[in-house]
């Protein structure tokens, strides 16, 4: 499958104002969209692939079902195409588990439901706001802003549905660019990021969602920072020292969770001889030994990063080394600045099928040196996600606020398969600690006792 961001647009709807953004991002998502179920037939879409997620078909729904929402009801004004199903796309009603068993629109009636959809969204796109309708969501465009990143948000659920997924390959991709210099599976050094206090999070981001919300000032003490994610060769370490199988290394409950799931490595991991073997989109390869480890949960990040004498950097942290500029003190929208991201600074979109090696993209590279922190593979941080000082839900309490607390871990970056619109500095993922079909990997950090 060829970069589904690169196809040309589908439409020539004209849009009002400064709207050329958002049908932009609305168009990529839906190029996305069609090529991540396209490539299957009505049996692969409607089958439940694993029972963490939620077949195909219904992500193809919904995707359409929160559009009707959110852009013909809430923001248009409109009676919408099918409220009728809402029940039936309503990602809070009933568990992924249980989801085959609602009555769900054939891959067919689904694509023709949301193609209706769209195309009276794209009017709503066109128009002024709608007399008695929340001004608050025409702010920045941030209506179609957030149905863009949530669509996106599902193709990349839907990406690791497909990785879940068993039979012959149906995507495809090039390799992602090599490193400048050679990449190696041993540690890559660290960097360090000095005392002092940060901006933390937006206020002014017109696209940022209520978790990013409000920025704050924090000051975090002086840590040092692997320079690059932990590498597949760096935890094959942690696996032949017998990682697993000591309880010293990890958190209680991730103990008893590798007793009781009997892990013994990442997901979709095996050994074949003295060599690893992986499962990656329809395809068996060697482990590369240069590349981001992927597919670990939290309590294996954790228990590597003690192995090795070190810890996970807290969400702070992370965001400080990735946006904090020394130099002005201000904090960049990425880590190498304000410009958006392009194929020479970030692997994202889904242009690539895999991470690249650990050193790529120099030129993405944060003020403090670290490589990689947007893009390749999302990062476990040790922070529990919470609202920020301040925090209002907006426009609903799902979104968001009905995860925070300690259940939840934060994940801080994006991956490969995130798309541009849902990755920034600010950006906050979060998941269960025992996740690990999600494209996630990690980095270590320790204070630092040093001068700055």
């Amino acid at each position: 499958m060829s970069d589904p961001a690169a196809a040309p647009a589908t439409t020539t709807h004209a849009v009002r104002g400064g709207r050329e953004q958002a049908l932009a991002a609305l168009e990529r998502a839906r190029r996305r969209t069609e090529a991540l179920t396209d490539c299957l037939d009505e049996t692969e879409l409607t089958a439940q692939h694993s029972k963490l997620m939620s077949p195909l078909a219904w992500d193809l729904a919904h995707v359409g079902n929160q559009e009707d929402l959110w852009l013909l009801r809430e923001a248009g004004g409109t009676s919408g195409v099918r409220p009728d199903l809402d029940a039936v796309y309503d990602a809070f009603r009933t568990p992924r588990a249980d989801r085959p068993g609602l009555p769900m629109l054939s891959p067919d009636e689904a694509r023709a439901y949301i193609a209706e959809v769209r195309a009276r969204a794209l009017d709503v796109l066109a128009s002024p706001p709608a007399d008695g309708v929340d001004g608050a969501l025409f702010e920045g465009d941030f209506v179609f802003g957030m149905v863009a990143q949530h669509e996106q948000q599902h193709d990349e659920t839907m990406l690791a549905t497909h990785q879940l997924r068993r039979g012959p390959a149906v995507l495809d991709a090039p390799d992602p660019p090599a490193p400048t210099s050679r990449a190696r599976d041993e540690r890559h050094g660290e960097v360090h990021v000095p005392a002092g206090p940060f901006t933390m999070g937006t206020s002014t981001e017109p696209w940022a969602l209520d978790n990013e919300r409000p920025a704050h000032t924090v000051d975090v003490a002086a840590f040092d920072l692997d320079a690059v994610p932990v590498t597949n060769g760096a935890y094959q370490r942690f696996i032949e020292d017998g990682g697993y199988r000591d309880a010293r290394w990890w958190h209680p409950e991730g103990w008893a969770y590798v007793q009781k799931a009997e892990l013994s490595a990442p997901l979709f991991w095996r050994r074949d001889g003295e060599m690893w073997l992986r499962r990656r989109f329809g395809y068996t390869e060697r482990v590369p030994p240069g590349e981001p480890v992927m597919h670990v949960c939290w309590y294996e990040a954790d228990a590597y990063a003690r192995w090795a004498g070190r810890r996970l950097p807290t969400e702070a942290e992370w965001e400080k080394a990735a946006r904090h500029d020394p130099e002005t003190g201000e904090s960049r929208r990425y880590p190498w600045g304000d410009q958006g991201p392009d194929e020479g600074r970030a692997n994202l979109g889904q242009r690539h099928l895999r991470p690249a090696p650990a050193g790529a993209y120099a030129a993405g590279a944060a003020p403090c040196g670290a490589r990689q922190l947007i893009g390749d593979v999302w990062e476990w941080t040790s922070s529990d996600f919470t609202g920020y000082p301040g925090f209002k839900a907006f426009p609903y309490r799902e979104y968001s606020e009905v995860f925070f607390g300690s259940e939840h871990k934060v994940l801080r970056g994006g991956s490969f398969g995130t798309d541009e619109v849902a990755c920034r500095g600010t950006f906050r993922n979060w998941d269960l600690p025992v996740r690990r079909q999600i494209f996630a990997g990690f980095r270590t950090a320790r204070s630092s006792t040093g001068a700055d």
